[in-house]
Order: structure tokens, then sequence, then C-alpha cells
């Protein structure tokens, strides 16, 4: 079939490649802007496609024509792999050049229609006999498929090999001896390792369950994705699937952290391949893989999906993107980290934290959460024994421990801090204690607020679900408003009221007559030894209550000497200001001198008319006594 002169192979001058033969070329094909100056004969009786070309371009004119393929699979290269087919030069079928040769074949219509053993059947053979067989084969296939993905999945090439790759996931892989496990077929039926037909005695190790999860991380996005979903759709359990995903966005999503490879498997797997990772676009991959994640719960399964949203803002994905990823979170908040809440503000805000994606996960919470929103606040021994009280309580302390953390932020708006303290039910608090503290903690950050902010704020905590160690402090929390103070103070000493009302009522019980005796049974006998148990722990803590009150008393106290203290100092600084208004004052500050008056002057006259022993001796002390009043 090869034109006259033997064709020993092709050379390339430029742009142009030239057949080595001793016949000039008649016919030039163009493909992606490189010329092939061919010959007729051996193209016709292989390549239909070319043969109806040429039949159709025929006419009363000779000489060289020139035929353009356009889209041609491959490119150049593929089709010089053909062209070199039809000049019956070997050629060799690789894992790698499989699928463009079996593309190209089918392009040109290389069937048996028009010559045996032509190249389409023979690419068709390699595949199916030897590429889906084999792990390693498969997976470069498909690596190959990127450029031709119409093509190939017109031909079911990437069908066939998908599935291929499902079954042998499904399946143990030390049952197969595949080149994954760098021995081949070199296994007995024990799983020792033979050395020509010799059993060496040698255990191929145990492969995990994740062994193949750095394999397929070598594909693209589109593909992988038709990979997980044919691997959904042949069964394969959702853990594994959310595995794979999450190793495959850990390796191209620099924001989730680094992951550890840790198994020898995998390495050695990943060297022979010898392959390069796939260009990603992340926010593709990012979007494509939430709708892949399965529904899911679990602490390490949380946690990614918080790097995930994290890693969404920064690349701006679209709305139902993120609202999926805040849903899945806030389905298991309860499983979330303090650390993994705080997602960085990347907008234009002026906060330092997102704390409206934190708002809205609650919310989804809570939503999840069944008969959390409709029903009313129970007791708090329902909250300790209902279902659901556990997941709530843990959600409560981490959105205080959550606001406690942002607090700082002096951008931060008291609405902000209201809002996220009311997206959770009065019930899910049995103490108040953390929400307190980050109200403190808020206060102290921003000390510019007004007492009327403060003291909505401090509505939302309920004094009365304070501890002891809280409502003392409290008590003497100088940023607090001074009606708070009170509050805290009122709702104290009520407490201790009841504490002591108790107190009474326990001893008056336990000075009563006692009652006739009567013949009790063991159950009887169990019941009052608990009573008495729980009367003495009642005393206990009566007596700790009345420590409390005495400690109380002191510190009333202490506010009444104070206050005292205060009076005594009003008391001098109205007479201080009595003093300063009189006229003496005034004459003196003037430079003018009174006068005595006449009651005063008679007065003189008369002590001096009669004087006595006893006032010519104390004459000159009254004298100076005159003298020194003499200067007002």
């Amino acid at each position: 079939m090869a034109p006259a002169g033997k064709v020993t192979g092709f050379c390339r001058e430029g742009n142009d490649w030239f057949c080595n033969a001793s016949l000039v070329s008649d016919v030039t094909l163009v493909v992606d802007g490189v010329n092939f100056h061919l010959h007729k004969f051996p193209l016709m009786s292989r390549c239909g496609r070319i043969a109806k070309i040429l039949e159709a371009a025929q006419g009363p004119h000779e000489g060289n024509l020139l035929i353009t393929l356009e889209d041609f699979p491959g490119g150049s290269d593929r089709f010089l792999v053909a062209v070199k087919f039809c000049y019956s030069i070997r050629v060799d079928h690789t894992p790698r050049n499989i699928v463009m040769i079996y593309c190209a074949a089918d392009y040109l219509e290389m069937t048996e229609e028009y010559g045996e053993d032509n190249l389409l059947l023979k690419a068709d053979a390699y595949f199916h006999k030897n590429t889906i067989r084999n792990w390693k084969d498969c997976i470069l296939a498909l690596q190959t498929c990127d450029p031709v993905i119409p093509k190939a999945d017109k031909l079911e090439i990437i069908s066939k090999c998908l599935n291929a790759l499902s079954v042998m996931v499904c399946t143990d892989p030390s049952l197969f001896g595949w080149p994954m496990l760098m021995y081949g077929s070199l296994q007995s039926p024990g799983g020792s390792i033979l050395w020509n037909g010799i059993n060496t005695g040698a255990r191929i190790q145990t492969i995990e369950s994740d062994w193949w999860f750095e394999d397929i991380s070598y594909l693209s996005v589109p593909l992988f994705q038709r990979l997980i979903q044919t691997m959904e759709a042949r069964g394969i359990r959702h853990e594994n699937l959310a595995g794979a995903m999450m190793y495959y966005c850990r390796k191209y999503l620099p924001g989730l952290g680094r992951w550890q490879s840790g198994q020898s498997g995998k390495t050695r797997t990943v060297a022979s391949f010898s392959m390069t990772p796939a260009a990603v676009d992340q926010k593709v991959l990012l979007e494509s893989v939430v709708k892949l994640l399965p529904e899911l719960k679990g602490k390490s399964f949380c946690r990614f999906l918080l790097g995930l949203l994290r890693v969404a803002l920064i690349l701006g994905v679209n709305h139902t993107c993120q609202d999926s990823l805040e849903r899945r979170i806030g389905m298991q908040l309860d499983l979330a980290s303090l650390d993994g809440l705080l997602i960085p503000s990347y907008s234009d805000s002026d906060t330092l934290y997102h704390t409206d994606c934190v708002e809205r996960m609650i919310h989804h919470f809570i939503s999840s959460e069944p008969g959390i929103a409709t029903t009313p606040a129970p007791s708090s021994f329902e909250i300790r024994t209902s279902p659901s009280s556990d997941p709530l309580r843990r959600v409560a302390k981490l959105v205080d421990s959550y606001i406690a953390e942002v607090a700082s932020d002096v951008n931060l708006k008291p609405g902000k801090i209201r809002s996220l303290a009311e997206a959770l039910p009065e019930s899910s608090r049995s103490l108040h204690d953390g929400l307190y503290r980050a109200i403190d903690i808020y206060f102290k950050a921003h000390p510019w607020l007004s007492d009327k902010e403060k003291e909505q704020l401090c509505n939302i905590i309920d004094f009365q679900k304070l501890s002891i160690d809280a409502c003392a402090h409290a008590s003497q929390n100088d940023r607090l408003p001074l009606r708070v103070v009170l509050q805290v103070l009122f709702f104290e000493q009520l407490q201790l009221r009841t504490a002591l009302a108790g107190c009474l009522h326990v001893l008056d019980t336990e000075s009563a007559p006692a009652a006739p005796v009567t013949v009790t049974g063991p159950t009887d006998m169990a019941g009052q030894i608990v009573q008495r148990d729980g009367w003495v722990t009642v005393v206990r803590e009566n007596q700790g209550l009345k420590v409390d009150l005495e400690r109380m008393k002191s510190r009333v106290g202490e506010l009444e000497e104070e206050f005292s203290k205060i009076k005594q100092e009003m008391r001098k600084v109205t007479k201080s200001h009595s003093y300063l208004s009189s006229p003496r004052f005034l004459a003196r500050k003037i430079g003018c001198k009174l006068l005595p008056q006449s009651s005063d002057t008679q007065a003189d006259v008369v002590e001096s008319t009669g004087p006595t022993p006893r006032s010519s001796i104390e004459q000159p002390r009254s004298s100076r006594h005159r003298k020194s009043s003499s200067l007002f």
C-alpha cells in the first residue's frame, strides 16, 4: 500500500512535514496550521474521511491538492501518528496516547472497511484489553481526555474508564495485584510476593480504604466530579467519597492548611505515575465540590466545611454555594470549634470578623433542631433531661465564647452583640456567666458607651441565672450602670432570703416530734436514708449561704459608713459656704473695719466702773480679746 520507494520516516522543515520517499507528494493536508506533504494512495487506502474528500475533489485539473482538516482531535502531533500508520510505520500504543489515537482514528474513519487491522480496531482492542483493566492506565488515560472530552464522550471512553475505576475502588486491591502495589501480578494466592515463580515469603502490606485518594487527585475538576458521581451511583460509602473530596480540596486550595500524606503506598503510586497536578480553577473547584458533598456530621467534617467557607469568602463564590456551606455548618454547629468560627471579614466591612455569617449559621441550627424554636422555656430539670439539650447547651456555650472573643473589636456595634446573644432561645443557657463575661469585655473595650446603651445590653442577661461568683463580681463592677448593680444586689438578696427560708423550714422539720414508729419495708428504709442524706446536703448548703449572708451584711455596713462620711463632707461644705457669704468675711475681703455695736460698748462701761480683784486680773486677757476682735 505504500507509494513507490520505501518510506523510512518523516522530516520537518519549519512548519512543513515531508515524507522520505522517492515520489513527489500530490496532496497537502493542513492540521492546526501545520502542512503535511503526503501521497493520495496510502491515505485513501486507510482513511475513509480523506478518501471521500479526495473523491469529491477530483476534476479535470491535475496537481497538488490542498485539504484542511478542522478541529482534528489531538492536533498535528496525533495526525502525524495516524499518517505514520498509513505508511506502515510502527505505532506504539501507551496509556498516555491511546485516547488521542482512538479519537484521531475515529475522526479519520480508519475502519475495517478501508483496510484490515486498521488503526481504529487496534486502538479499541488496546483500550479494552489493557487500559480499562489497569488502575494506573485508567488514571493516565483519563488525564489525557481533557482536550477531547466531547469526542471521548461520543466514543464512551470516559464513561468506561470511570466505571472501571469505580469497580476497582469497591474491590480489595490485594486480590488483583494492580500496578499501584508496585508488585504487579507477581503474587501468590496467599498474598505473598513471588520471584520467578518462587514464594519469597514477603507479605504485601495491607492497603487502607483511602489508597485511591492521591491517584484520582491528578484528574481535572470536571473529570473528578464525574468520577465521584459514578462512585456514588456504584454505592461507595459516603464517608470514603467525602474523604476523597477533602483530600482533593486540600491539595488545590492552600487556604485549607497542610494535609498529611503519611502512607507509603500513596508515595510509591505517585512516583510510578510521574504525573503533574491538574490545572485547577479554585473557584470552580469549590463550587463543584460543595454540590457533591454528602450530608455528613462529625468534628473533622465540620472543621473542613468551616475551612471551605473561609476560602469561599476569599474567592467570592456565588450566593448559592455560600448559603449551602452555612446551612451545612449550622446543622452541626454543636460540633464546631471557636477558632473555626472566627472567620475574618474579607469584605469592606469595618469589623474584624464576619459576624453576620455566624448569626446565619445559628439560625440554621435552630431551624434544624425540632421543637427548639416553638417550645417555651422549660425548667432546669427538663433542660437537663431533654435529648436535644446537650447540643443546644454546647452551641450556647460556643456562642458566648464567640461573643467574648469578638467583643474587643472597637467597630462592633451593640446591636450585633444583642442579635448574636438573642439568636438562641432562653432555654439554651442554664447559667448566664458566659454571657455576662462577654458583655463585660465589650464594656471594657467600649468605654464611651452611654448608660442607656449599657442598660439595653444588660437586659439580655438574666441575673437570676448568675452564679455566686458572677454576682459578687457584678456587684463590684464599675463598668456596669448603677441601676444594673442594684438589680444584681436585689436578686442576690432575694436568693439568700429564699435559701434562709428553706434552711429554717428544714430546722423546723428536724425539731418536730417524731412520728409513731411503723414497720417499713426495705424500699421505705432506702427512701428514708436518701431523704436524710438530702437533708444533710441542704444543711451544708444553708451553712454556705449563711457565710454569704454575713459577707453581704459586712458589705452593707461598709456602704453605710461610706454614706455617713459623705454626709459629713456635705455638712462641711455647707458651713464653709455660709461663712463665705457672711458680712464680716466680705468686709475683711474689702479691707473695711466694722464698729462695735452699742450694746457691746455699754457692757464694757459697766465692766470698767466696778472693777473687782478678779476682773482686774482678767482685764489684760479681755483687752486682748477686744483687740483681736477689732480686726474685723
